[in-house]
């Protein structure tokens, strides 16, 4: 039973056309709640006891917007405010808290802090329902590109009908990696101290074959421009 989860919101506040006067992107509005909000109401639903959210840019403003969220999670801030330490580094640095015991951890789950997502079925208890740790050393949500607003990329992952991914090596893929993740804490015994991506994460679990992906039931939403996040406005 995965209980631990961590919301990344320790962005460096260089999203496209943001300025000054702009909240940290975690605290977006969308339909009147934040993202930020949302993802910790939806762990929460999914069972999950114990969520971490790491700061950097603007963390005093997402320090007081949690102290005003009516938690049932235990809620940890993991301050990184002297430090970029990145998706990887950040989610080592709060390892502690996510797998304390490392024997008994098989997993703990890893959220974007700016994912948004329209559901049909309640996605994460899906999500979390797939993992299996005797195979799978990283679980990804990955979202259709046709089921998709706000995104002009060509994709990032294949899938075989087993669920193992790999990396796109055409110019296109027909899945986005939809910000989501549950991992082992196996995996990050080999990685280096200090700032690393999560990416190494994932092409580590891919070279061993134990990297697969959980297609989201519902529409992805990707808000990092102004269109973007209009579109989710309206699919909302």
């Amino acid at each position: 039973m995965i209980k631990t989860a961590m919301i990344l919101a320790a962005g460096k506040g260089t999203r496209m056309r943001a300025s000054a006067q702009d909240p940290p992107k975690p605290l977006t509005q969308i339909g009147g709640q934040s993202l930020l909000f949302r993802m910790l109401a939806r762990l929460e639903n999914a069972g999950l006891e114990t969520v971490v959210v790491n700061v950097h840019h603007k963390a005093e403003a997402i320090e007081a917007a949690l102290s005003s969220y009516p938690a049932k999670a235990k809620i940890i801030v993991s301050d990184e405010r002297a430090d970029l330490l990145e998706t990887g580094g950040g989610v080592q640095r709060a390892l502690a808290h996510l797998a304390p015991d490392d024997a008994a951890t098989a997993g703990f789950l890893v959220a974007n802090g700016d994912v948004l997502w329209r559901e049909e079925t309640p996605v994460l208890d899906g999500f979390l329902a797939r993992f299996e740790p005797e195979k799978m050393d990283a679980l990804l949500l990955l979202a259709p590109r046709a089921r998709a607003t706000g995104y002009d990329g060509t994709g990032d992952y294949t899938m075989a009908p087993d669920g193992q991914l790999r990396r796109k090596t055409e110019a296109q893929a027909a899945y986005i990696f939809a910000g989501v993740q549950i991992l082992s804490p196996a995996l990050f015994a080999a990685m280096p101290e200090g700032a690393f991506s999560l990416n190494q994460i994932y092409d580590a679990a891919q070279q061993n074959g134990r990297l697969y992906g959980h297609v989201l039931d519902g529409l992805w939403m990707h808000v990092g421009t102004p269109e973007g996040r209009a579109e989710a406005e309206a699919a909302l």
